[in-house]
């Protein structure tokens, strides 16, 4: 019996934290400036208003400082003089500081909105990002693991870079802050600045070394992290409830969740712990520091050299200072640490397509006059020593109608891939009219041509959209849309539906319907005819529908799409003998091929099948 926990004990334990150089993470910092270029191509207009409100905000602190130290020497001056002394002067001064408070919250008020707006705009602008690079690339690349952990960090990049703009923009604001107040220090005691970066730079180096063993640790543990979002997923869903409770699995995810997630914790806590421990060493070196440097401002004040305004303009400059300081640094080893993860994001962007594109692309023949040629086709998917199609030659002419027979795992849909070119071939070339298919615009091809998977999409849409997905430019296309729908049969089932076209389909959001797995598959279908392509694919599409509601789909199919090449795909034998010729793959080979009576004459193993099967049914 196959046993978890023993399978566990013999995986290979998750101690693989991918080290991170010093010099990878300074180099990252490099990713700032094409951030912000995609920042500022979100909103020019928030972008540039952000900054400048920073810049405005950053000569606030050292004005209300020094404002401060006015109030207090002129305060002093008053007491000597006694009653009778003119305050107006520190009054006046006391509403310059009351308008520099309220300046400086309305400015944080709105840097906050800015920073809110921008951010959302950010994270909608590179999701859409996203979605456009995932639909250039190759579908042979989308089943790759490593091609999913590269998807699944950049993301998650998506929505969590926001915050490293918000910090690499604070960021620009302390050092501005630091410039101003700097000024100050070194106008009173430069030794006060030497003291400031000796208390921080230990506690700097800490945090650079444990961002950078954070980030390894996350990035190591990618595949196990997709593992969790899977097992979250599975344990969780309307899709998979019906089997989880069938089949008693709820213990069976919850456990393996459980071990999965406590390895991952136990790592993370281990890390955390150490940089909790280190962190407070370094904020008391730190602390130290200062209180040393103001005991010195103190005595300084007590001689005579400084006065009291002096005092508190340079222990609230010091104390400032160091604030700023220690969070320009600790944050400088967190926007190190967020432009090593924004890597993933750019190194997804920067993935190209496997497949070649042709520098002078050929249009696809309209009408297409001589069909598609096979010529000595194999396909191995990556990774894989074993052929999924070998040795594959034949002809599917114009106006054709040609079913793929074998039995599971044969090659059929790995076929049809090729035809529509998801897939390029790993030896020989297909053909279309006499050109490779490589020197056609695979959109244009793919335009001419409709297929409908087995495992095709229940898109969560109104039922009008889901038909409409076979040629969504057309989706407001009402009468397109009823026309496919009739031509499919889906009309029925979407003339018992409330709302009709405008109607939600499935489960998942608030009034939808969910329909049976064949009014699903009619309404699939509807998308093929939608598309008006002019070869059609069906690659099992009507596997839920009885074998009297499946013959009658494909005899009106058949009758729909005269003129038009068609590939049906069906394990149904009496289906698929209504086609022109049959081809008949085993173990990614042709096997036989001609019309139904030519095979059955043969006598072989399309004929033996069709006999198995036709014995089923009497």
């Amino acid at each position: 019996m196959f046993s978890w926990k023993k399978h566990k004990k013999n995986k290979k334990p998750v101690e693989k934290e991918a080290k991170v150089s010093v010099r990878e993470q300074w180099q990252a910092l490099g990713n700032l400036r094409p951030f912000f270029r995609m920042i500022w191509a979100t909103s020019k207009t928030i972008t540039l208003a952000n900054i400048s409100l920073r810049l405005l905000r950053s000569a606030v602190p050292l004005s209300m400082l020094y404002v401060g130290k006015l109030i207090i020497d002129q305060v002093i001056v008053l007491m000597n003089q006694g009653e009778g002394a003119d305050t107006r002067q520190v009054l006046i001064w006391v509403g310059v500081e009351l308008g520099l408070a309220l300046l400086s919250e309305f400015i944080n008020r709105i840097l906050a909105l800015l920073d809110g707006l921008l951010g959302d705009l950010f994270a909608n602008h590179t999701s859409e990002l996203l979605i456009r690079q995932a639909a250039r690339l190759d579908l042979v690349q989308f089943e790759d693991a490593t091609f999913y952990d590269k998807l699944e960090r950049a993301r998650k990049q998506t929505t969590g870079r926001t915050i490293l703009m918000t910090q690499v923009l604070t960021q620009l604001q302390d050092l501005v802050t630091v410039l101003f107040l700097s000024v100050g220090l070194v106008a009173f005691n430069p030794w006060l600045l030497l003291i400031l970066l000796v208390a921080i730079v230990p506690s700097f180096l800490g945090e650079t070394h444990f961002n950078e063993r954070s980030y390894s640790l996350s990035r190591s543990w990618t595949p196990e992290r997709r593992e969790l979002d899977y097992l979250r997923y599975i344990g969780a869903s309307d899709e998979t409830a019906k089997e989880v409770k069938i089949f008693g699995l709820s213990g069976f995810l919850a456990q393996r969740f459980r071990e999965l997630a406590h390895r991952f914790y136990q790592q993370n806590q281990q890390l955390a712990i150490r940089r909790a421990l280190w962190g407070s060493l370094w904020s008391g070196v730190g602390t130290l520091a200062y209180y040393g440097a103001y005991g010195f401002i103190v005595l300084e004040t007590i001689a005579g050299v400084l006065s009291v305004g002096d005092l508190t303009f340079l222990a609230g400059s010091f104390n400032r200072m160091r604030n700023l300081l220690q969070g320009i640094l600790t944050r400088f080893s967190r926007i190190a640490d967020g432009a090593l993860y924004l890597q993933d994001l750019f190194d997804f962007l920067a993935i190209e397509p496997e497949m070649p594109l042709p520098q002078v692309p050929q249009s696809v023949p309209q009408p297409i006059r001589k069909g598609f040629v096979f010529e000595n086709v194999g396909f191995r998917y990556r990774n894989s020593d074993q052929w999924a199609l070998r040795h594959v030659s034949f002809h599917l002419a114009a106006g054709e109608k040609l079913a793929l027979v074998g039995e599971n795992g044969a090659g059929k849909t790995t076929l049809v891939k090729l035809l529509s070119r998801l897939y390029e071939p790993s030896e020989g070339r297909i053909l279309l009219d006499g050109v490779d298919l490589r020197e056609y615009d695979p959109l244009e091809l793919r335009q001419a041509i409709g297929v409908i998977f087995q495992d095709f999409v229940r898109f969560q849409l109104e039922a009008g959209e889901n038909i409409a997905v076979g040629r969504i430019d057309r989706r407001t296309d009402l009468p397109t849309i009823e026309r496919s729908a009739k031509k499919s049969l889906a009309d029925s089932v979407i003339d018992r539906l409330p709302e009709g076209y405008e109607q939600r389909l499935g489960k998942r959001f608030a009034n939808g319907v969910e329909l049976s797995g064949g009014e699903w598959q009619k309404i699939a279908l509807g998308r093929a005819y939608m598309r008006e392509a002019q070869v059609l694919i069906l690659d099992e599409p009507t596997s839920a529908l009885d074998a009297r509601a499946e013959y009658e789909v494909f005899q009106r199919f058949t009758e729909l799409i005269e003129g038009k090449s068609a590939v049906l795909i069906s394990h149904r034998f009496s289906t698929v003998r209504m086609a022109d010729r049959i081809l008949f793959l085993e173990q990614g080979q042709v096997l036989e091929l001609g019309a139904h009576q030519e095979l059955m004459e043969l006598d072989g193993r399309y004929a033996e099948l069709f006999r198995l099967q036709a014995r089923g049914y009497q």
